[in-house]
């Protein structure tokens, strides 16, 4: 979604989801749509390279934002955590 939309829809909500992939692998990202964008990421056309040789397997956190600022600020806090990090902050859903 560009900026221009963001401006046209001031009330957008935005998200930061992490999907656990096929390998174990976390993978952090920003959209205002999770269901759409968990469904691209299986895609090899729209999904982000992450995924190539993996796929998506569950969404396991979600977390709203006002805006999409707010939502990469808190996703690039959230890319430099440790997996155990990320794991405590997933509440332990996924073994280790």
């Amino acid at each position: 979604m560009s900026k221009k939309a963001d401006i046209q829809n001031p009330g957008t909500q935005w998200y930061v989801y992490i999907i656990q992939a096929s390998d174990g692998c976390l993978y952090t990202g920003v959209t205002t749509d999770v269901e759409r964008r968990f469904n691209e990421h299986g895609s090899p056309i729209k999904g982000a390279r992450f995924f190539r040789g993996r796929r998506p397997v569950e969404v396991v956190y979600i977390e709203k934002h006002p805006d999409r600022s707010s939502a990469q600020r808190r996703e690039s806090v959230i890319k430099k955590l440790s997996r155990k990090l990320k794991l405590e902050l997933i509440g332990g859903r996924i073994a280790d």
